[in-house]
């Protein structure tokens, strides 16, 4: 059977469950349920782990933003400014293409104003957001993808279609219909890609 990995901070651990309800039977899905990937180095490490653990893929969707754009007192600079960015997703291809599965990379969702949040995932880290940042490290991101040829899953512009880009009331994560949106989204996606 077919093999799909998902990569990605707590966007993504919101709907790794029902990307796997929606694809079973039809390939086995893996993730780290326990740990989200938070910035992009860590994911690269991550992703690492993950391929030795179980092997080679036939696609990995993947994301990174939030982590890498924010300012984490008593910093002054985003943890991964957008050079850093870039190299990092970069490193992240060359590791996803080496293992040898298709790649697609899901942009970052927008915010509706800019503020802060407890990341929900127990990591105890407040992810400070800013929806001109989302932008710059999407661009950045598309610029690396149209480069790499790498399928694009547009999740900044799916939560657009919402008023209230489907956030909870943290203002920074999804509602569960956003979350199941971005799902069928990736899903279409991951079954073009097998």
């Amino acid at each position: 059977m077919k093999k799909v990995l998902l990569l990605g901070d707590s966007i993504r651990m919101g709907y790794d469950e029902y990307v796997k309800d929606m694809l079973k039977g039809k390939c086995e899905v893996y993730y780290d349920d326990a740990d989200n990937g938070r910035f992009a180095a860590y994911t690269l490490w991550q992703a690492n782990q993950l391929f030795r653990k179980h092997g080679k893929f036939d696609v990995v969707h993947w994301n990174n933003g939030y982590w890498d754009m924010n300012i984490e007192a008593p910093m002054t600079e985003a943890i991964h400014p957008i050079d850093e960015y870039v190299h990092f997703l970069k490193r992240i291809i060359a590791e996803i293409r080496r293992n040898g599965a298709d790649i697609i990379f899901a942009t970052t969702t927008p915010v509706l104003t800019s503020g802060s949040s407890m990341d929900n995932t127990g990591t105890g880290v407040n992810i400070k957001y800013n929806n001109d940042w989302v932008i710059q490290y999407n661009d950045a991101a598309k610029r690396v993808a149209a480069e790499e040829k790498i399928t694009i899953n547009d999740l900044y512009t799916l939560m657009l279609q919402d008023k209230n880009c489907y956030k909870c009331e943290d203002r920074l994560h999804l509602t569960e219909e956003g979350y199941r949106l971005c799902a069928e989204q990736a899903v279409r996606l991951i079954l073009e890609k097998l």
